[in-house]
Order: structure tokens, then sequence, then C-alpha cells
């Protein structure tokens, strides 16, 4: 099987400069996609995801609000700028704002939403007429919106993403009837970043590994694996699904 499978296809991936949606642009490139991604703020975490994915012929890192139409307007138009078109996409960038119902505020919410669901619902619609038949759009969930584990603070994080879900079960009916594109949720569970190694004591990474039947957190490299999957050849015939990336922990 051709190692560059996906040559000649260009990938928009946003929140790619870290974590999973780098490990997804790196796998992207791999398999000989052009990739772009954006960044928040962190420019050296780009610039240098931008040289391992082999620089500036091949990718390019753009910085945008991925909250904002606006942001989403320019990081859509550098894109096709660079590269022409956007075969493959992937709303990655996130916020997962850990707040129960009494300690959420309005900003709170407000950002999450943004980023989280207007982010992604705009995206699509900005890339679409850019993206030819056959094209794929993967949205980044989380396992926790069906985890029996699931507590209180994960409850504004789980509304958003509860959000994404239902986004990509109906918009696959109507994106792949009109455009002949496939829509794919993927829902990690914890999964081993840096932003989510965060904050948290060794007890607590104990704690959430033992709630994995493998005893360990998983990869970022192990979600890419199926992000990307869903946007070969061989998962032409995916769509409308949720792929809960976990380790078969509930």
């Amino acid at each position: 099987m051709s190692t560059a499978v996906l040559s000649g296809k260009v990938a928009l991936v946003t929140g790619g400069s870290k974590g999973i949606g780098a490990c997804v642009a790196m796998a992207l490139s791999q398999l000989g996609a052009k990739v772009v991604i954006s960044y928040g703020s962190d420019a050296s975490a780009a610039d240098s995801t931008v040289s391992k994915l082999g620089g500036p012929d091949n990718a390019l890192a753009v910085r945008a609000d991925a909250g904002s139409v606006a942001g989403i307007e320019s990081l859509v138009s550098a894109t096709v700028g660079k590269f022409g078109k956007i075969d493959i996409l992937i709303p990655n960038a996130g916020v997962p704002e850990m707040k129960t119902v009494s300690t959420t505020s309005e900003a709170d919410f407000d950002r999450s939403f943004n980023l989280n669901v207007k982010g992604p619902y705009f995206l699509v619609q900005k890339a679409l007429p850019h993206m030819p038949r056959g094209s794929s759009v993967v949205l980044i969930s989380t396992t926790q919106t069906a985890a029996s584990t699931v507590t209180a603070p994960y409850t504004l994080y789980c509304a958003t993403k509860g959000a994404v879900e239902q986004m990509g079960r109906t918009m696959s009916k109507d994106l792949l009837a009109t455009k002949g594109i496939n829509v794919n949720v993927v829902s990690p569970g914890p999964t081993g970043t840096e932003l989510f190694y965060r904050g948290k004591s060794d007890q607590v990474l104990r704690m959430i590994a033992g709630l994995n039947p493998n005893n360990r957190i998983g990869t970022p490299e192990e979600v890419a694996d199926a992000v990307v999957f869903l946007c070969r050849p061989e998962a032409r015939w995916i769509s409308g699904q949720n792929i809960r990336v976990n380790g078969g922990q509930a």
C-alpha cells in the first residue's frame, strides 16, 4: 500500500501546533498531504511544527481566532491562497473549560461555545466552497459525553461536545447528499497532551489511568491514527459515525 496515499490532498487542522492537532498534522503530512495548521498565540510552537511538516513548500501556520467567523474566514482564505483547495478539514481547536453549573460565568460559556461549537460549524461552512467531492471532515468530541464516570466540572465542556456530536450526525447527511463529503466525529478518552497533564497530581493521573482496562492514559498519536484513517480512501464508506478512541474505557 502506498505510503503517499494522501498525495495531492490539502488538509486544514485548527489547533494544529500542539497536542493531538500536531500529531494529526504530522500523520497527514507523512501520507503526502499538504497541511495548514492554525494556532492561537504560540508562534514558536507553530513554526516548529511547520518545520517538522517539511517547511513552507508543504505546510503553513496561520494565527487565527478559530472561534470567530472573521478568524475562520482569514484561515480559509490563507489555506486556499497557498494550496488552492481543502480536501481534509479537522476542526480540532477547543478549550476544555472545567465548570459546573454554579461556577460557570457568561464569559466562560461564550468562550467555550465560540471555540468548541461556533468555530467548527462556521469553519465547515466557509471551507465548503473549496472542498471537492470525496473530501473529509472529522470533528473532535470527547468520550466524556457518554462516560459513566463523568463528574460535575465537565458540565460546560460536555455541553459543547454534545453539540459537536449532534452536528456531525446531521451534517453528515447534508454534506454527503449535496457535496459528496464524509463527516465523522472522533471522541478521545483521556489523552496525554501537555494541556491534559497541566495541573494534575500524580495521584489524579494514576486514578484516571486506573479507569482504563489498559491501566494507562492514551497518547496523542493513538488518537491521530483514528482521525487520519477517516481521511483515507479506505474510509470512503464511513460517514455520520462517532468513533470513541479510548482504549476500551466506558
